[in-house]
């Protein structure tokens, strides 16, 4: 069946052509490069961390488990100010961790203006290790021009909150909204063939219908209750309000901006929700009176950003190698079939990940850190049979689930030992689906037909030009029946539970961590360091015997080097990007149509059965 994805294919060699045009682009940098990083050799030598400074946090752009794509492209994305604005999660954990113990590390100042999406189960994580560090003694500063609904979340851990005057809080609750394409496939006379097991199987609801069905609402409702009333009730006991303020802001937010007279920022002060309005000078004064100010500019405050700070102490995200290890790995983003980058989960790479932890003999035990909503059937069942040879091996296997470990990433979870989850992590969604598009009569209407002979009934059938017959319909259901019952089956005997049961709590249905862990399909609600914890304990490891490494894609020698340049011209505070022309259009157009071409590009299954949830929530 493998020509049955073959629309989705020819996009994806689109995107692919445009992927290879992008880094053959890149190795025109290379030269540049190297010549500012001969250039930073012979000059001064890299800043010394001041002895008394603020660690400046200021995450950009999504959080998240792993960044996107080739760490050597992203290296020079990033230098040329031309890559997808992320920050890890772990980066600013550890950072954190190690200020809290470093006297040159006199407070912490969050400035939270460009942090966009994060799951709350993240947020939870970050939120933790500010607590931590305020432990020290040490105060946190949180302020913004404009807080959006996340960056409010850690900036409440602070000890000082403060907002611009001409700046806003905007607390819009949850949401999870899809665009349905139902009447402009219609439109163009395409025929959406759509293939499910599972009555809460919703993900193919875009391409069949123009809202929203009832099954889907009532489930997304109740998971989107539950990740509010957690928001509300961490941010109000963070910050000592009253029960229920979180909530009355957002509801009557335009009452409240009345009463402060139209203003926005003084409305959030009246409600509590920041200690004071200060513009940018004012801001930089109360700093320097915790930190001083710094020595080459008296008007600011010392300062070392995170990533310098990071780069400078040469901090290894979760690895803390020993002779023996808990060995971590990140399964982050959608599942498709073959060898992805990370960011992506390819059933080949991702595999190959699990195996090179399974042949080394320093690691113990593992964790499967996932975040993902699934994707193609094929490449979880990949994934998972590497899982399964761990446990065989006498190495025990945790699964981690962050934000969300759906579908396919529930998929990838279920044979561990053991399956931690947060209360509010996004799970379940146990089903499987199909698409298969025909344009035959999008063809015919522009005076276009496809004719020929075969020697079964089975030949060019599945075309896209030609219309899918109801033997080929019976068999591609068939293939999704066999599919949603190995897959009920497998959780089934993972867990220990009645098939029966977990059919029942299957159909689709997209659970919380809490629920999932009612229901039998996660063991421990915990973080990922608990899960670090339980995995050492499973391999009879105790504390401070074993160390964490973590097994991620290797670079080579060459792209190893690049990358350490790249971080040495970032700490003396070169910015090639400022010298370099910016993109031109060409490249600008060519970048988004690349994105947009990739999302096709994910549906990629050989048999063109998937495993996917749209769990995003806004």
């Amino acid at each position: 069946m493998s020509s049955s994805n073959i629309v989705f294919r020819f996009f994806g060699a689109i995107w692919r052509g445009l992927n290879s045009l992008r880094k053959i682009l890149h190795l025109f940098l290379l030269l540049f490069i190297f010549l500012l990083f001969f250039g930073v050799l012979s000059g001064e030598a890299p800043p010394i961390l001041p002895e008394k400074a603020a660690l400046v946090i200021q995450p950009n752009g999504a959080l998240v488990e792993q960044l996107d794509g080739d760490p050597y492209d992203r290296a020079i994305a990033e230098l040329m100010d031309d890559a997808q604005p992320q920050t890890l999660v772990q980066d600013v954990i550890d950072a954190l961790e190690h200020a809290s113990t470093d006297d040159r590390i006199a407070a912490v100042h969050l400035e939270l203006s460009a942090l966009g999406s994060a799951g709350l189960d993240k947020l939870e994580r970050v939120a933790a290790a500010i607590d931590a560090f305020r432990e020290s003694g040490k105060p946190v500063i949180a302020s913004a021009d404009f807080y959006m609904q996340q960056g409010y979340y850690l900036a409440a851990h602070a000890d000082e909150v403060y907002l611009n005057p001409n700046g806003l809080i905007f607390i819009q609750g949850y949401g999870s909204y899809r665009t349905y394409y139902k009447d402009a496939i219609d439109l163009v006379r395409a025929d959406w063939h759509v293939f499910r097991v599972g009555s809460h199987k919703t993900a193919y609801e875009t391409y069949t219908r123009m809202d929203m069905s009832p099954e889907d609402r009532a489930s997304r409702s109740r998971l989107l209750e539950h990740l509010w009333a957690s928001y509300q009730e961490d941010v109000v006991t963070a910050r000592g309000l009253p029960e229920g303020a979180i909530n009355d802001y957002a509801q009557d937010l335009v009452a409240h901006v009345e009463s402060a007279g139209g203003d926005l920022a003084s409305a959030a002060r009246d409600r509590g929700l920041v200690d004071e309005l200060l513009g940018r000078t004012e801001l930089r004064e109360t700093m320097i009176g915790h930190v001083g100010p710094d020595s080459d500019d008296e008007t600011t405050y010392s300062s070392v950003s995170m990533k310098g700070y990071l780069s400078q102490l040469g901090l290894r995200r979760a690895s803390k190698e020993n002779s023996q290890n808990v060995a971590v790995v990140v399964a982050s983003g959608s599942i498709l079939d073959g060898d992805q980058p990370s960011g992506t989960i390819g059933g080949d790479s991702t595999a190959a990940l699990l195996k090179r932890a399974l042949n080394d003999e320093s690691v113990k035990s593992v964790v499967l850190r996932v975040d993902s909503g699934g994707g193609s059937a094929f490449a979880s069942e990949v994934i998972a049979e590497e899982v399964r040879a761990l446990r065989d091996a006498g190495k025990p296997v945790v699964a981690s689930m962050s934000s969300v470990a759906a579908s396919g990433g529930y998929w990838i979870s279920m044979h561990a030992d053991q399956i931690f989850a947060t209360p509010t992590t996004i799970t379940g969604s146990i089903g499987v689906l199909g698409m298969f598009p025909t344009f035959q009569r999008t063809i015919a209407a522009v005076g276009i037909a496809t004719d020929g002979v075969g020697t079964t009934p089975w030949a060019g059938q599945f075309r896209p030009d030609r219309e899918m017959n109801d033997d080929a319909k019976q068999l591609f259901q068939l293939l999704i029946n066999d599919s949603y019952q190995d897959f009920i089956t497998a959780v089934a005997e993972s867990r220990e539970l009645d098939l029966e049961f977990v059919d029942e709590i299957a159909q689709g249905q997209i659970w919380t961590g809490e629920e999932a862990f009612e229901n039998g399909l996660v063991d421990v609600l915990g973080d990922v360091d608990d899960a670090i914890v339980a995995a050492a304990e499973l391999a009879g490891m105790e504390e401070g015997d074993y160390g964490q490494k973590l097994i991620e894609r290797a670079l080579s020698p060459t792209e190893q080097l690049i990358v350490d340049m790249l971080s040495t011209i970032r700490i003396v505070g070169i910015d090639p990007a400022a010298i370099v022309d910016k993109p031109d259009p060409f490249r600008v157009f060519a970048n988004h149509l690349q994105k947009m071409l990739a999302h096709v590009a994910q549906f990629n299954d050989p048999k063109g059965i998937y495993a996917n949830c749209f769990c995003e929530v806004e």
